[in-house]
């Protein structure tokens, strides 16, 4: 099993955590998520790996440029 983490906006792979160690780690901050913020962000993929869906440094710039992107999910197909 590992962590995948991509961007939410355009679809970057941003990293993959695969220490087994740090899957089971409070240090992630998994935990302090509320439960609709888990299941906005966490998705369990049939590949057996966890999918967390984050905001690469790229669109983190975009939106700083221009804020009415936060109005989209996606916006870069």
């Amino acid at each position: 099993m590992a962590i995948c983490y991509y961007c939410r906006h355009c679809g970057t792979s941003v990293g993959t955590l695969e220490d087994e160690e740090l899957l089971v780690s409070p240090r992630l901050g998994f935990d302090q998520l509320t439960d609709e913020e888990q299941q906005q962000i966490i998705h369990y993929g049939s590949d057996g790996h966890v999918h967390v869906r984050v905001t690469c440094d790229h669109c983190e710039e975009a939106l700083e440029r221009d804020p009415e992107l936060h109005d989209l999910d996606r916006w870069i197909q």
